[in-house]
């Protein structure tokens, strides 16, 4: 390889750097995400290229590879559902970290005599790679419906799963340190072995309404394990890329942890699901007052402030089309319209802000938390489409409630309430919501998108 081919490589890795950073930057918008993704899909392009020409690798086979991955990318993009956005993202999530436990794998092959940092690299890339490939597939399983979305709890769970950290760490010592060893292949196969064991056991006990969390730490797993991968191999961009990967993702699961007021070890060790379990919390008491599509109308169409607050009800009925329609009748008719979206609300980071966006919402519409509670005194309806958790006011006013301290949307302050649910059951937090029963709420009960095209349909008969 020439000192020009070189400096062109070096180049090419710099230039897709800077690219994925960009990228990165824009995706913090709605407007911008599309072409943040295209930025980053280019900076991903360029850096392939020029691995390409470093390794001089046989171009056959990555082309064929490159076209097969495409084939699985177009089909996986025209027929995955948005409302199955979340398990896709995980099992993505996954394939990343196998990635990096298989690059480990084969460098533990084809470098036998390493020197100690590139031995250390090589356990962190299958351990972290290993962890975030079965979780993710648990998680995966969880948000797909394949596996119960409730916690799976077991005697002795949290000291089986510090023996089995303890026993990767001395393995990961051991092997470090004699990676030449004949019994070094037996330790570095334990240590990939305890790493899938422990990603299933590390979310079995997490359930449903805290996989946003899970979501943005399992994709923080899958970039460092790249980062780690990139240091064994000796790529630049690898190392930025995975680290970009592995921060964000950090950033975002702190950002989650806050807006559910708790630890991230709260999260991991099921602390919510525990107290759901033990805490003796008084069950709400009244009766809720159903109401029909046209009642609903005639509260609407006197309205002058509606906010709508989507859940993942919203996303399962697949309503979030008729939301906008709605939305934009209403508008129409003189009414200001705002979208309240809880950060956590869904099953993966900016669930609601995807499917709102994929109906062509008005991004100035959409109001964060904060903005949106102090003026919902004045706010005339609410209309709550299959949200649950993150509109319950137990978290403001009951102590004693499991996700007390849970900052939450104050949907119950508004002049009247319309709650679009399928029956009074209670969210994935398994707490019961006495927003449900409250004197100025009123349940539109029935699928959320039938119910919303029965509400267009009495606006435009009218």
């Amino acid at each position: 390889m020439t000192d020009y081919t070189e400096i062109l490589i070096d180049l090419g890795y710099l230039v897709a750097s800077i690219l994925f950073i960009i990228g990165i930057k824009m995706l913090g918008r709605p407007q911008r995400a599309r072409r943040g993704n295209m930025v980053s899909a280019l900076g991903m392009l360029i850096a392939f290229v020029a691995a390409l020409f470093e390794c001089c690798l046989a171009f056959t086979w990555v082309i064929a590879g490159m076209l097969v991955g495409a084939f699985i990318g177009i089909i996986a993009a025209r027929t995955v559902k948005m409302t199955s956005m979340p398990q896709m993202v995980a099992i993505l999530n996954g394939f990343g970290g196998l990635a990096s436990l298989l690059v480990g794998w084969e460098n533990y092959h084809s470098l036998p005599e390493s020197n100690l940092f590139i031995t250390v690299a090589i356990v962190l890339a299958v351990l972290i790679g290993g962890v975030a490939f079965s979780g993710s597939l648990i998680a995966y399983g969880k948000l797909s419906g394949r596996l119960s979305g409730k916690p799976i709890f077991f005697y002795s769970q949290k000291i089986v799963n510090a023996a089995m950290i303890v026993a990767i760490i001395i393995c990961g010592a051991v092997f470090s340190i004699h990676p030449a060893a004949s019994f070094s292949y037996v330790l570095f196969m334990v240590i990939i072995g305890l790493a899938l064991v422990l990603g299933v056991l590390g979310v079995i006990p997490i359930g449903g309404a805290d996989m946003p969390v899970v979501i943005a730490l399992l994709n923080s797993y899958s970039g460092l394990a790249a980062s780690a991968a990139g240091f064994i191999i000796l790529n630049n961009v690898l190392i930025v890329a995975g680290a970009l990967v592995g921060a964000s993702g950090l950033i975002l699961t702190a950002i989650m942890c806050k807006a559910m007021n708790r630890s991230l070890a709260n999260v991991l060790f099921g602390g919510l699901q525990a107290a759901v379990s033990q805490a003796g919390v008084d069950q709400v008491q009244g009766e809720p007052h159903p109401i029909s599509p046209e009642d609903a109308f005639y509260i609407l169409e006197a309205a002058r402030s509606v906010v709508f607050v989507p859940g993942y009800g919203m996303a399962v009925a697949q309503a979030q089309h008729a939301v906008r329609e709605l939305g934009d009748i209403l508008e129409n008719s003189g009414t200001e319209v705002r979208y309240a979206i809880h950060p956590v609300a869904g099953r993966m980071p900016g669930h609601m802000n995807v499917l709102l966006a994929e109906a062509n919402v008005v991004y100035e519409q959409l109001a964060e938390m904060d903005d949106v509670n102090p003026t919902m005194s004045s706010v005339d309806v609410c209309v709550v489409i299959g949200a649950n958790d993150v509109v319950n006011p137990a978290a403001r006013e009951l102590a004693s409630s499991p996700i007390y301290g849970m900052p939450v949307i104050n949907a119950d302050k508004a002049k009247t309430v319309i709650v679009l649910k399928r029956s009074m059951a209670a969210g994935f937090a398994g707490v019961d919501n006495p927003l449900f029963v409250g004197e100025n709420t009123r349940m539109l009960f029935g699928d959320a998108k039938t119910s919303l095209q029965q509400l267009i349909a009495e606006f435009k008969e009218r």
